[in-house]
């Protein structure tokens, strides 16, 4: 029988270089890139907070006294930094801070992750999808509705279940926003690894399930996308 549980903090994976992005991850790190005159972090730390979570715990590593300085002047919800002085890729990134969990299932994001509710909450929907039959829950964006960059095809839904595409041709991009169970670290290495490995791990192990995104999310990669997106919402 599926149950619900509570979520009530998040994961935001903030210590990359942005290299993609380039020139203007030069002096500051991605999440802290503005859209709509405001950094990335900022407008996920909002929407957040609108669907109820109370703490978020942030990796840092490039530049990370600038995103920590802006994340010091949040007061709600409460923010907690997780600082790498060796990058330890996603997965032990978010590893490293399964205590502030409380071995109960919680949001992760990436932090370049921008998307427009323009009906009900995303995060609201996500958190009323999960069950804890699943150790791993993805919002997955319909490629077709992608507008900035070539959308990559990460997975495909079968039977309502959705299976990775190893050639990228799928129907659905994961977005980078998910809700993962603790218990989806069990036996990871305490080496750098990668969350996609955990990723491929609920598939074989029938506990990933997925979201279709009800609302808009950009994809944003390159330059140009930040442009086209920062002309939409700068009006």
């Amino acid at each position: 029988m599926s149950k619900k549980e509570k979520i009530d903090k998040a994961f935001i994976l903030a210590a990359g270089f942005g290299t993609r992005l380039r020139p203007y991850t030069n002096k500051i790190p991605k999440p802290m890139v503005s859209i709509a005159g405001k950094p990335i972090i900022h407008h996920i730390i909002d929407k957040l907070k609108k669907s109820g979570i109370t703490e978020i715990t942030v990796n840092t590593h490039y530049k990370n006294k600038i995103i920590e300085d802006f994340l010091s002047n949040i007061d709600s919800p409460r923010i907690r930094t997780s600082y790498e002085p060796d990058i330890l890729d996603t997965g032990l990134g978010i590893k490293k801070a399964l205590d502030n969990f409380d071995n109960k299932p919680f949001i992760i994001i990436n932090g370049d992750a921008f998307w427009e509710d323009k009906s009900e909450s995303t995060i609201t929907k996500l958190i009323n999808k999960y069950d804890t039959n699943s150790d791993l829950l993805l919002l997955l964006q319909d490629i077709d509705k992608i507008t900035t960059s070539k959308a990559v095809g990460d997975y495909d839904i079968i039977n309502t279940k959705p299976h990775l595409n190893p050639n990228k041709t799928g129907s659905y991009m994961f977005t980078g926003i998910r809700i993962a169970h603790p218990r989806l670290f069990n036996n990871t290495p305490d080496t750098p690894f990668s969350f996609l490995e955990l990723m491929k791990k609920a598939e074989q192990e029938n506990k990933l399930s997925a979201l279709i995104n009800p609302n808009i999310w950009h994809h944003i990669s390159t330059p140009e996308d930040l442009i086209k997106i920062n002309e939409v919402y700068n009006g």
